[in-house]
């Protein structure tokens, strides 16, 4: 079993930054692919980015690319999400997720078996 909390969401103008943070945990923790999906009110689920727990690689959709970065402390177990210029269309509640595959299907937010609690990102125009 994998547990993942996020933190650092919050309200921000826009063209402003934040940074997502998400702390992994687990009895066996050695998930593949990890990455962050949201979700905005009366919309469907949103794959922005993923990354590769053993090498670094990473995706990002075309929606947030250049804005938003993935990365990982794999000494920490730690998924962070830097987003940068930030839009009002970007407010959602944002998710980390987890899977123990990374492949053609890490667009998809069903991929992933593992979910955090979410955290409210606000973009005010």
């Amino acid at each position: 079993q994998v547990q993942l909390v996020e933190s650092g969401g919050g309200l921000v103008q826009a063209g402003g930054s934040l940074r997502l943070s998400c702390a992994a945990s687990g009895r066996t923790f050695s998930p593949y692919a990890m990455g962050w999906s949201r979700q905005a009110p009366g919309q469907e689920s949103e794959l922005v980015a993923a990354i590769s727990w053993s090498d670094g690689y990473t995706d990002h959709a075309d929606s947030v690319k250049s804005r938003f970065t993935i990365s990982r402390d794999n000494a920490k177990n730690t998924v962070y999400l830097q987003m940068n210029s930030l839009k009002p269309e970007d407010t959602a509640v944002y998710y980390c997720v987890a899977d123990w595959t990374y492949g053609s299907s890490w667009s998809r937010p069903d991929a992933y078996d593992y979910w955090g609690q979410g955290t409210q990102v606000t973009v005010s125009s």
